[in-house]
């Protein structure tokens, strides 16, 4: 099995990188930590970038999560090959620009793209967000899947992902005590489906909310507070139509209660995604 030890990053392609610069320091309160030819690197937590906006194709997106070490990325790569998913090493170039010391790329069963990578860098000075969105850490993505049940099986049996709970098909996977940091939603399509950045308080959802308002941005769901991981949340539409969400306060499953632990069943309707009574905007929300 694949031990996933967090998610490290994710690289988005974009037509605009301009807006796409303007977007993350202005609305969005991420760090801009430098640019790598037509890349554009921002960071919201002590990692090195945890968001790259890149020359190319608005679908092509790159999910990366972090390995222990070397043995452990060598035996993935086998793994994943011998499964039948193409693996390509990274070259010395392409860990430049990751800013890692090696990786993978291959894709999931729906066509997801995925690095995984060792020895991500951190950065030696102290995150300082461009405004005062009060974020806390880059914590999870939604990913789009052709097959609930299929990408499931692969992300809980060839890595090391556990089911924290349900909407409908749609499985809310953790890689460690978060209550998720993958969430596969049903579509007809691959790509990430929304980026997740934790902000301290409530307080912050709500002062976001009246910001994001006042300089036009679509909000698409929330505020709002989810069942399932107890978060209180705010979704909101960026370049590109790529969803970015804030939460608070999000359930932990610790090492001394996954014995008791049960995933739970909620069904596929709008309670089930908000116990207050917003109604999502978003495609794969949505029946």
């Amino acid at each position: 099995m694949i031990k996933l030890r967090d998610i490290r990053y994710i690289r988005l392609g974009t037509a605009d990188l301009d807006a796409c610069a303007s977007y993350a320091t202005s609305i969005l309160g991420l760090e801009a930590v430098g640019r790598d030819g037509d890349a554009l690197y921002f960071r919201g937590d002590s990692r090195d970038h945890t968001i790259v906006y890149f020359k190319g194709e608005a679908h092509d997106h790159t999910a990366a999560f972090e390995l222990d070490d070397k043995a452990e990325l060598d035996a993935a790569g086998a793994a994943l090959d011998a499964l039948g998913h193409k693996v390509v090493w990274g070259t010395s170039d392409g860990c430049a620009q990751r800013r890692v010391a090696a990786y993978i790329t291959f894709k999931d069963p729906s066509g997801n793209k995925i690095d995984l990578v060792t020895k991500a860098h951190v950065s030696g000075r102290r995150y300082f967000g461009s405004r005062d969105a009060g974020i806390t850490s880059f914590s999870h993505i939604g990913l789009k899947t052709t097959n609930a049940a299929r990408d499931e099986k692969f992300w809980t049996e060839v890595c090391s992902a556990k089911v924290s709970d349900w909407i409908g098909d749609a499985p809310l996977l953790r890689i460690d005590e978060v209550h998720h940091k993958i969430a596969l939603f049903p579509s007809k399509v691959h790509g990430v489906q929304h980026i997740n950045h934790q902000v301290e308080s409530i307080d912050d959802i709500m002062r976001s909310y009246y910001f994001l308002k006042e300089k036009g941005v679509r909000i698409v769901f929330g505020p709002g507070r989810h069942p399932t991981s107890g978060a209180m949340f705010l979704y909101f539409e960026g370049p590109d139509a790529m969803v970015y969400e804030y939460s608070t306060g999000v359930r932990t499953i610790t090492r001394e209660q996954e014995a008791d632990y049960r995933p739970r069943q909620f069904p596929f309707n709008f309670e089930s995604f908000c116990m207050w009574g917003s109604r999502p905007d978003i495609p794969e929300f949505r029946k």
